[in-house]
């Protein structure tokens, strides 16, 4: 069998040691030797001998979901063996957590990730009710972090001088040593007479980094279980 189909580009890499990599832009793999973790559905293939087991809501507090619905539905995958997952064809990257990070991430946008990283839903401060119910993950620990992005996400550093502003439905996830609030860009009455409709943002104050996706969520598909 010939044809570009079959060239390098498209031909999977050997595995040379266990753990996440980026097999490409819009895939992550896994290679296991024990335990990782992964949005259940978002595997495409694998090989070797590995075990799948849907992990629901509260077993063990890395785990938990929001009364929300704003959980993140995860799997655990053991064993030895290749897995690789993806996401609607979404971005696909690696975030390396160290110990003393802490990592705020929306769930939709979590692939991935070991098993020594901790898992919490938290409600964002300064959201409150009128933001809608805003619950993330923050991981903490030390490993790696697979996740997706529709496009390319915009990486936008915060300092103590220069806040900034994001879409609640564009915010991909922010570093540990930033604040929370919610802002508003405009009066009721300016929206009445025809204004962008942007009427509340989430502003970080502090030192750090928050990751932006180039658009606005679309409406969230209920999760097949």
């Amino acid at each position: 069998m010939k044809g570009d189909l079959f060239s390098s580009e498209y031909v999977v890499r050997p595995a040379t040691a266990p753990g996440m990599s980026v097999e490409n832009s819009k895939c992550v793999k896994y290679t296991v030797d024990g335990e990782m973790f992964a949005r259940q559905g978002s595997m495409v293939a694998y090989r070797g001998d590995l075990r799948f087991e849907r992990k629901g809501q509260g077993v063990g507090g890395m785990l938990k979901r929001a009364v929300t619905g704003e959980g993140l539905p995860l799997m655990a995958v053991r064993g030895q063996g290749e897995a690789w997952f993806a996401q609607e064809a979404q971005n696909c990257f690696v975030v390396e957590v160290d110990p003393g990070d802490e990592f705020t991430v929306n769930g939709r946008n979590v692939l991935c990730f070991d098993a020594t990283l901790s898992y919490q839903i938290r409600t964002v401060k300064g959201s409150g009710v009128a933001g809608g119910g805003l619950f993330n993950s923050v991981f903490t620990g030390q490993g790696l972090l697979g996740l997706v992005c529709e496009g390319n996400p915009l990486v936008i550093p915060v300092t103590p001088r220069q806040p900034v502003y994001v879409d609640t439905d564009a915010v991909v996830g922010w570093t540990a040593r930033l604040r929370t609030s919610l802002h508003r860009s405009q009066s009721f009455g300016s929206m009445l007479r025809g204004g962008s409709g942007e009427a509340v943002q989430l502003m970080l104050e502090g030192e750090g980094v928050v990751v932006v996706r180039p658009s606005e969520a679309t409406p969230h598909r209920p999760q097949q279980h």
